[in-house]
């Protein structure tokens, strides 16, 4: 299964600056077949751990998120960049390869004590990831896990998100 996901993730080379090697999901999202399997893979791991919640960064953890949301029978709240949110909000900045960049939330998006699962389309150095886990932490939740459909092993996201916190990636590069 994770075989045929894999066959349609499209590799470009060169993007978005030269070495780069772009995992490019939209063909696998233009598979329907293809797209279900990536969602139950990505929902599975996490049911029957009472998942309350799941949210998910703008913007591709905006797709996968509401589909492993709608999938466990749970609601989903957006994590996005500075001034998209229209009311109250905590943010958090993080570091990128190039720079810092900053992810905000509602600040009642989240109920103290929910069970949340983060969900995202890919995790490189962890930047987002791990801002996502601080926010949600800061308001009181208790993060269940993350899913993500594609892991850059060799960029150690997963040691950015701290030691002992599960995350379930479906394809490793």
């Amino acid at each position: 299964m994770v075989e045929k996901l894999r066959s349609l993730i499209r590799d470009v080379p060169d993007f978005p600056k030269p070495g780069v090697i772009f995992r490019d999901i939209t063909p696998l999202l233009a598979d329907p077949s293809g797209l279900g399997m990536a969602i139950e893979l990505m929902a599975n791991p996490f049911r029957g751990h009472s998942v309350d919640l799941v949210v998910g960064a703008e913007s591709r953890g905006f797709i996968f998120g509401i589909a492993v949301a709608q999938t466990l029978a749970v609601g989903f709240a957006p994590i996005r960049k500075p001034g998209k949110l229209p009311h109250d909000t905590v943010g958090a900045e993080y570091q990128l390869e190039y720079g810092s960049d900053r992810l905000e939330i509602h600040r009642d998006a989240v109920k103290k004590n929910q069970r949340v699962l983060i969900v995202d389309d890919l995790i490189a150095t962890g930047g987002t990831l791990k801002a996502s886990l601080d926010l949600v932490e800061e308001l009181g939740a208790d993060v269940v896990g993350a899913s993500v459909l594609i892991e850059l092993v060799a960029l150690r996201g997963r040691d950015r998100i701290g030691e002992g916190r599960r995350l379930h990636s479906l394809i490793q590069y």
